[in-house]
């Protein structure tokens, strides 16, 4: 079978392009490992539009029931399945297209949107895995709120770290940013403007080298690394912000990807340099990274996508 369209990826994405898609009538298959994304590990989310509460699972729950009522005839899906590769392709068809394999099979489309996101970087010293979503959060939208009238710490030194650090000033007590050098990565208007607020403090040159808790989160040790001291602070919320992995590892032979494996779109349409091929959400260079906003990407594309289908 060859499909109108193959959509990669479960997440806010991806859901929302395949619900799209039904309702347009386009034959389609949507290939995921699992549904809900990155939030799935969240226990409150609060930003998702037209739901005031609920935890990262029932939004996973919402995507995958949402997606199959509209699904019909039109909307197949795979879940369960990993993407392995994928590659250019002359269809039965004798059209441009593409062929997309994975763990369990290949397929054929004339389009492909690319949802895939992309992974936190984890924080990898002790403490760290037992106390993920229990006091370690690497979602500040997700999870600050939960910490209001609190002292919370933030890992990192770019500008996700700095705007991850105002969005917490906003309703914590105190925001204590540790930083593992000496200069930041974060541009100097947003390192400026934080600086005046005396709520927020920057350690620099602190390694996080253990956390702390029972049943939940205590406290954070880092070390100096100028002095090779140790120090703890006290705390019961861990925000860690050092980067974002993009999950695009199988479309690297066929997208230039940007220096750190982002996929380039042209924000208007979501369209890559890649005639037939679109992408949405965290894979993407866009700027701003939310579950809203991937929602709001994938429909333009798919919107894109449909007339693209209904021109040729």
């Amino acid at each position: 079978m060859i499909y109108d369209l193959i959509i990669i990826g479960g997440g806010p994405a991806g859901v929302s392009a395949g619900v799209y898609a039904a309702r347009k009538r386009l034959k389609t298959l949507l290939i995921t490992p699992e549904f809900g994304g990155q939030s799935v590990v969240s226990e409150s989310i609060e930003n998702w539009i037209g739901t005031v509460k609920m935890t990262g699972v029932e939004l996973a729950e919402n995507f995958k029931k949402h997606l199959l009522s509209y699904a019909g005839d039109s909307v197949e899906v795979k879940e369960g399945e990993f993407v392995q590769d994928m590659s250019r392709g002359i269809l039965d068809t004798r059209e441009d297209g593409f062929n997309v394999i994975t763990d369990k099979g290949q397929y054929q489309s004339k389009t492909v949107l690319i949802t895939t996101g992309s992974t936190r970087r984890k924080l990898e010293i002790p403490g760290a895995k037992e106390f993920d979503n229990k006091g370690l959060t690497y979602c500040a939208s997700c999870d600050g709120p939960l910490f209001a009238n609190q002292n919370v710490v933030v890992v990192g030194g770019g500008n996700a770290a700095f705007e991850t650090s105002a969005q917490l000033l906003a309703y914590c007590k105190s925001v204590t940013l540790l930083n593992r050098s000496e200069s930041f990565r974060a541009d100097e208007i947003t390192i400026a403007k934080l600086k005046t607020n005396p709520h927020f403090k920057i350690i620099t040159n602190a390694v996080p080298a253990e956390i702390k808790g029972d049943g939940f989160v205590k406290s954070i040790v880092y070390t100096d690394t100028i002095t090779k001291e140790s120090y703890e602070i006290i705390t019961p919320g861990i925000f860690v912000e050092i980067g974002l992995i993009p999950t695009t590892y199988f479309v690297k032979n066929i997208i230039e990807l940007n220096q750190i494996g982002q996929i380039p779109v042209d924000p208007r349409n979501q369209q890559t340099k890649v005639p037939g091929i679109w992408a949405a959400g965290d894979c993407t260079d866009g700027l701003y990274h939310q579950n809203n906003i991937a929602s709001g990407d994938a429909i333009k594309a798919l919107e894109d996508i449909y007339m693209t289908l209904h021109t040729k």
